[in-house]
């Protein structure tokens, strides 16, 4: 169940932000990948925040305020919340070196297969 909850919530943010630094490359070809990746960070890093800081905001009375019942909802709420938080992290910290590398890797590889078709394409058979 837990998975469940946290997998809505917490997938979107990354999906946003590839899909944001794909579509700066889409647009501008010769823009380098990390350029790309801080631009999309740039301008993904609002919702983001917001998104998760409301949530977050919503979960705290279930974790912090105590009354009937509380105690079974307790846990849940509290795992929820340090799994959107690290998600956050893991998100706007560890994803865009990742991107970036990725980006570039995907380049060379894709400049390679365009260099060997090339030299294919020229050889005489």
């Amino acid at each position: 169940m837990l998975v469940a909850i946290l997998l809505g919530t917490v997938v979107n943010n990354p999906i946003v932000l590839v899909d944001q630094a794909r579509a700066l490359r889409a647009e501008n070809p010769g823009l380098p990948a990390s350029e790309a990746v801080q631009q999309a960070v740039a301008s993904r890093l609002r919702p983001i925040a917001m998104t998760t800081l409301t949530t977050i905001c919503g979960l705290l009375p279930l974790v912090l305020l105590p009354g009937e019942g509380s105690e079974l909802y307790r846990g849940v709420g509290a795992i929820v919340l340090a799994g959107l938080v690290g998600a956050a992290l893991v998100t706007l910290v560890f994803l865009p070196p990742l991107l970036a590398f990725a980006i570039d890797v995907g380049d060379r590889l894709a400049g390679r297969r365009v260099a060997m078709r090339g030299a294919a394409s020229t050889e005489t058979p």
